[in-house]
């Protein structure tokens, strides 16, 4: 049985420590593939190819905005996390999924696909780059490490987060693209709790994930 834990709210810091020690404990085999589901306060990430180039404001901007910036071990360029946003971590074996990297990250856009959907969302792929996209605006990014086969770090999908602090990034390095959000497109107001129930069945489902759902309240 695989575990999904429901974490709230947590510090970009302590999410990437416990990613961590999750990762460790999973090539341990301790414990099973499992999910982190959480949101981030205000938070810039950059990736191993990413350029600082592509953080738009000084970093005095961001200290006075509480937006912190973390230079990080995952693939990719620059991403914004924060409140409103659903941030997935998937810590799983991918030998037990025929090490197929590349199908993998199909099948997490594939969920987030299938997510919006049923949200009458038409979401879909750029083959250029990973990521769901509406209509060439990025609606989840995705950015993972994997080492000895095991996952760590993941997507983020925009449900109501601030929209305006995507201004301050090129996001995932597109100086010609922006990021949209489920209430955008959708003219109303979504919480991501609102949305959590059909990403975890679409997760589960695609995945092949029957699972433990556990919560830190």
């Amino acid at each position: 049985m695989s575990i999904v834990w429901e974490l709230g709210l947590v510090e970009y810091a302590k999410a990437w420590e416990l990613q961590r020690k999750l990762h460790r404990q999973r090539l341990m085999e301790e414990i099973p593939d499992t999910l982190l589901l959480l949101e981030h306060p205000p938070t810039i990430t950059i990736g191993k190819s990413g350029r600082i180039e592509n953080v738009l404001v000084p970093r005095e901007t961001l200290r006075e905005k509480g937006v912190s910036l973390f230079f990080i071990d995952r693939g990719g360029d620059v991403t914004y996390h924060g409140p409103g946003q659903i941030v997935g971590y998937p810590i799983m074996d991918l030998k037990q999924r025929q090490k197929d990297i590349r199908r993998f990250v199909h099948d997490i856009e594939e969920v987030i696909i299938r997510m919006a959907n049923d949200f009458s969302i038409r979401a879909g792929r750029d083959i250029t780059h990973p990521g769901v996209w509406v209509d060439g605006k990025e609606l989840a990014a995705i950015g993972l490490a994997i080492r000895r086969w095991i996952t760590m770090h993941g997507f983020a999908i925009n449900v109501n987060p601030n929209m305006a602090h995507f201004s301050f990034i090129n996001p995932c390095g597109f100086k010609d693209r922006e990021a949209t959000s489920m209430s955008k497109l959708l003219g109303e107001s979504f919480r991501p709790d609102a949305v959590k129930e059909r990403l975890v069945l679409h997760f589960s489902d695609i995945f092949d994930f029957p699972f433990d759902l556990k919560t830190t309240n």
